[in-house]
């Protein structure tokens, strides 16, 4: 159950960040300071939602959570080790077509981790022992 409990903070959080904070980001901060920002930001909210996965896969009491909650914490790794970055080099370079193209892809890859978190909460046991 904890592991479910954990599954649905993650959920929750990247839900609350995709729906209430990335869209004023850039309409209240002057664009330098949101820049500066979401570049803080980004490896530390996808290091903890790694942490987060990782221990709820720990936890976890179905094989689908096992492998579903390793799934999403190796899709936070791989965004704040190799995607990130390339991101931000993409926009220091002024490759807009490419930073475009890897924003999209990162937010889809949000997408799919939603998907399989909401698929874990949905569809596993709820050991309340």
């Amino acid at each position: 159950m904890i592991s479910q409990l954990l599954i649905a903070s993650n959920l929750g959080v990247m839900a609350f960040f995709s729906v209430f904070v990335a869209p004023s980001i850039f309409n209240v901060l002057p664009a330098e300071w949101a820049a500066v920002y979401v570049r803080k930001f980004f490896p530390k909210y996808y290091s903890y939602l790694a942490a987060i996965s990782l221990l709820a896969s720990f936890l976890g009491n179905s094989l689908d959570i096992i492998v579903g909650t390793l799934i999403c914490s190796s899709l936070f790794v791989l965004l704040t080790t190799v995607l990130t970055p390339k991101i931000n080099e993409a926009k220091d370079s002024n490759n807009l077509k490419r930073f475009d193209f890897l924003h999209k892809l990162s937010v889809a890859i949000n997408l799919v981790q939603m998907v399989i978190f909401t698929y874990l909460l949905l569809n596993t046991p709820y050991n309340t022992a």
